[in-house]
């Protein structure tokens, strides 16, 4: 019954087969080809129109020509040199506070203690703290409540934030262990 399918036909089949999905390959490449061909330069031709009105806008935009080598007139807007300012703090000590270290005394780094072991002090703010000159347990617990102030400012902390932490009292605690 399947005697058709003998082996020279089995190959002519499978050859016919492959011939015809080339065909249709090769057909369906070339009508898609011309169809994006088309949309391709469509699409250039878009582009060099819009380059071209750009361009006609941007030289009539700019049409004043400036010269760099001639002198400036009075009525000329100098600039002004930027560079040199741009991110950098200004310190005013006249505006910084100025601690009162006869209310809590002065210690320096040779009697450094561990300032954060008090709550809410971590290594930020000691080296804070120890760059206005407060290096002692001692220290914070004799703080008035204008020195806490005047710590704060200079310390950029957050305002109350020392009082809400107790710092005094804890420095008075660290203090009596030491």
């Amino acid at each position: 019954m399947l005697d058709f399918l003998n082996e020279t036909n089995w190959w002519c089949l499978l050859l016919l087969l492959f011939l015809a999905f080339l065909l249709g390959w090769l057909l369906s490449r070339w009508s898609l080809k011309k169809k994006y061909k088309k949309a391709l330069e469509d699409c250039e031709k878009k582009n060099t129109l819009l380059k071209s009105s750009t361009k006609e806008k941007a030289n009539s935009t700019f049409s004043n020509s400036i010269n760099l080598d001639a002198p400036a007139s009075d009525n000329d807007i100098k600039a002004i040199k930027t560079r040199d300012h741009g991110g950098i703090s200004v310190n005013n000590d006249l505006q910084k506070p100025k601690l009162n270290f006869d209310s809590f005394g002065k210690a320096d780094a040779s009697q450094k203690d561990d300032l954060k072991l008090i709550s809410g002090v971590g290594t930020f703010i000691e080296e804070k703290l120890n760059s206005i000159g407060i290096y002692t347990f001692d220290q914070i617990s004799k703080f008035t409540k204008e020195d806490i102030e005047t710590v704060t400012t200079l310390i950029q902390f957050f305002p109350g934030r020392i009082e809400r932490d107790k710092w005094t009292e804890q420095a008075l605690k660290l203090k009596d262990k030491k």
